[in-house]
């Protein structure tokens, strides 16, 4: 059953085109620049990628044109939209109203729009995503995928804040965390490499551009990195991470910022970009520091130590871990940060095999020691294979 998968953020859409039982992606790609002068990179198989600039002044017309490509000329992969039997959008927050993934019905969007205060960036372009998909394919059922769905197992003890508790029962504050489709598939996996085993403890740490660290204790998440937004926890590309709340009155009042400005501030001039003063991109950062560049060494140094810090303590909570599992850009791909991350932690039980952590294979495997009573796994994600799972398995 070919499913597409669609990502909608505020000026961009994500795609693929996808089959729910084999994996098989048929096509994928992304849409920039909504609004402006737009792109669309699109790609057929591993080999054939194609780019078009044109005007796409709104999603509508995005949505009308990644259609279009799919089913015309050279970029064809299907003879008609009508062989796509559902469509699954994945949708950043779905607070406690959704702990699994749902069909969009009127009720859903009402609920999903209650929900914007706590997801102001990302629900409003979901939320129109599905509307524009509904009117351009209205016989086509459409179902919602919800980052924070996974984390809906956190026991109380750990999602609350502590603050005051009516923040919580009248303004819904407490932490949810994001990055579950991605926490849930790859947790899935991992238990699969340990042989199926009941009560399994494992520490996923999703690390890329926005990055965060899960536990996960028997397929379900204990405990995770991110809170009531995104910018909780980890140092990543562009966001703080956590930092002393008391930093936020005194950074306003010394730059002169509103609440606005400092939340753009904290989540898109911080994190490795604000530190290194180089870049977001840690591969640029980590070439800067072979050439000596201090700032450079200690943005590294400083990521890995936040890493490690919520490792420790994850390892803590779940009383130790059968395996730590590396996913996502940085996360499949540095094996510099890998290393540094699981240096001095033999006393946990966790060692690196440096032989094989070098290796640059695209594959899940493990690379830790024989003699390490932790396994450490490099394990691929991919969210998009489980948003088409389970849109096929709620119409299927």
């Amino acid at each position: 059953m070919l499913i597409f998968v669609l990502n909608a953020g505020s000026s961009s859409l994500k795609y693929q085109l996808i089959h729910a039982q084999t994996a098989e992606v048929k096509a994928s790609g992304l849409v920039e620049r909504i609004g402006i002068d737009g792109i669309l990179k699109h790609e057929i198989g591993e080999n054939k990628k194609i780019t078009f600039e044109c005007p796409i002044p709104t999603h509508k017309e995005a949505i009308n044109l990644i259609l279009h490509t799919l089913t015309h000329a050279e970029t064809k992969v299907i003879d008609s939209i009508k062989e796509i039997k559902a469509i699954g959008h994945r949708v950043a927050h779905g607070g406690e109203y959704f702990d699994k993934s749902v069909i969009v019905t009127p009720s859903v969007l009402r609920k999903m729009e209650e929900l914007v205060p706590l997801a102001p960036l990302h629900n409003p372009a979901n939320i129109l995503g599905m509307q524009i998909c509904q009117n351009l394919m209205p016989n086509t059922p459409n179902v919602a995928v919800f980052d924070t769905a996974f984390h809906q197992t956190m026991p109380e003890v750990h999602f609350l804040f502590p603050v005051p508790h009516e923040d919580y029962t009248e303004h819904y504050l407490r932490k949810y965390g994001f990055h579950g489709t991605s926490h849930y598939y790859v947790s899935q996996q991992a238990i699969k490499l340990l042989g199926n085993k009941r009560n399994t403890k494992i520490i996923v740490c999703h690390l890329g551009n926005g990055s965060s660290i899960c536990a996960v204790k028997d397929g379900k998440s204990l405990n995770t990195t991110m809170g009531l937004t995104p910018l909780g926890g980890l140092m990543m590309g562009t966001r703080s991470g956590d930092i002393d709340a008391g930093v936020i009155p005194y950074l306003m009042d010394k730059k002169g910022m509103d609440t606005h400005q400092i939340i753009d501030y904290l989540n898109k001039k911080s994190g490795m970009l604000g530190v290194s003063g180089i870049s977001s991109d840690l591969r640029e950062i980590i070439s800067a520091a072979s050439e000596g560049d201090q700032r450079a060494q200690v943005t590294i140094d400083m990521m890995c130590n936040r890493i490690r810090k919520y490792l420790c303590a994850y390892s803590g909570l779940l009383g130790g871990a059968d395996a730590i599992c590396f996913t996502a850009g940085i996360g499949e791909n540095s094996n510099l940060i890998r290393e540094q991350v699981c240096a001095n932690l033999e006393f946990m039980g966790i060692e690196l095999d440096k032989e094989k952590n070098n290796l640059l294979l695209p594959l899940t495997r493990e690379i830790n020691k024989k003699s390490s009573k932790t396994k450490i796994f490099i394990i691929p994600t991919n969210e998009e294979f489980v948003i088409a799972q389970d849109t096929y398995n709620l119409i299927k």
